[in-house]
C-alpha cells in the first residue's frame, strides 16, 4: 500500500509539522506515555515541568480519559477550536511502549474523527505495532533515527529494552536501528506520511545523517527534520550545532529528502500554534 493522495494532501496542508501552515494550523500533545524502552544519551524526562519547553517535558502526565477531556475543553474554546487540526501523541516515553497511546486514540476517534492523528516514535517497537496503529486511523508517523551504523548508536544510545532484555552498547544500537528502518518501510508501505527526525550531534552523528536521509528516502519517508541536541543529561557536553552548521547540513540533504525547518522541538503537553503554543 502507497500514501494515497488524499492522505497525504491531509497531512501536508493539515500538519504544521509536515508543512502546513503553522500559522493557522495547530496541534495538541496529549502526555499519556509516560514510559520509555530505551535511554537516549540527551534526554532528561520530566513530569511536574512547566518551566521548560523540550522534548521528554509535561506539566502533568493524563490518562486517556482526562486526555479526551482536553480535547473536549480545547475544541470547545472560542480561539483554540478554531486552529486545533492535529491530536499528536509524543511522549513523554515512547508512545508504542504504552497501551494508553492507543486507548487514548479509539477514544478522540470516537468523537473527533475529522481530526488528523500523528505519533512521535523512537521506533523499536514500530514493526511489530503497525498492525495497531492502522486500526486507529493513525494519518502521520515520526520515527526519530540519530544513526545508521551501530557503532555511532552505541554513542547516541545508552540501553535498549526489547522484549524484556536490556541491551547495550552496540547489540542494542543494532537492534534498534534495525527495527527503526525496517518500521519506516513497512510504515510507508501501510500508507502513512513518515517524517524522519535526526538530532544533530556534532562530533558523534554528523557523518551519519546523509546516510539516514539516503536510506530512508528510499524506504518512502516523505520528509526529515534535522534539529539540533540539546545538551543535557549524559550528552551535557556536546555543543549544540550553530545555526548556520544546522543549516549546511539541511541544506547538503535537501536533494536526497525534503527537509522541514519549522521544528520547536515542543513540549509532550505542547497545545496550539507552534511558536505561540502553551501548555495545559
Amino acid at each position: 500500500m502507497t500514501i494515497s493522495s488524499c492522505t497525504k494532501d491531509r497531512v501536508t496542508h493539515g500538519h504544521p509539522c509536515f508543512g502546513g501552515n503553522r500559522h493557522k494550523n495547530g496541534r495538541i500533545h496529549l502526555a499519556v506515555a509516560p514510559r520509555c524502552n530505551i535511554k537516549c544519551g540527551y534526554c532528561d524526562r520530566k513530569h511536574d515541568c512547566a518551566n521548560e519547553s523540550r522534548p521528554g517535558v509535561t506539566s502533568r502526565l493524563l490518562s486517556p480519559q482526562e486526555a479526551l477531556e482536553q480535547v473536549r475543553s480545547t475544541m470547545a474554546d472560542e480561539q483554540l477550536g478554531k486552529v486545533i487540526k492535529v491530536i499528536g501523541i509524543a511522549g513523554p516515553g515512547d508512545p508504542l511502549a504504552n497501551e494508553e497511546t492507543f486507548e487514548t486514540f479509539r477514544l478522540v476517534k470516537a468523537e473527533f474523527p475529522e481530526l488528523l492523528f500523528c505519533m512521535s516514535t523512537n521506533g523499536l517497537l514500530l514493526p511489530e505495532r503497525l498492525k495497531d496503529l492502522a486500526k486507529i486511523n493513525l494519518h502521520s508517523l515520526t520515527v526519530t533515527i540519530n544513526a545508521l551504523d551501530p557503532a555511532v548508536g552505541a554513542q547516541v544510545y545508552r540501553h535498549v529494552i526489547y522484549h524484556g532484555t536490556h541491551y547495550r552498547g552496540e547489540e542494542g544500537a543494532a537492534i534498534l536501528i534495525k527495527n527503526q528502518f525496517k518500521g519506516v518501510r513497512l510504515a510507508a508501505e501501510q500508507g502513512l506520511v513518515v517524517k524522519v527526525n535526526t538530532v544533530l550531534t556534532p562530533g558523534i552523528n554528523d557523518s551519519q545523517i546523509p546516510l539516514i536521509a539516503d536510506k530512508v528516502s528510499e524506504y518512502g519517508a516523505f520528509v526529515m527534520n534535522v534539529m539540533p541536541i540539546i545538551p543535557q543529561a549524559e550528552l551535557a557536553h556536546v555543543a549544540p550545532p550553530s545555526p548556520e552548521y544546522l543549516e549546511t547540513v539541511r541544506a547538503a540533504n535537501e536533494q536526497i529528502i525534503s527537509q522541514f525547518r519549522g521544528c520547536q522541538q515542543c513540549r509532550a503537553d505542547a497545545v496550539g500554534l507552534i511558536g505561540g503554543g502553551c501548555s495545559l
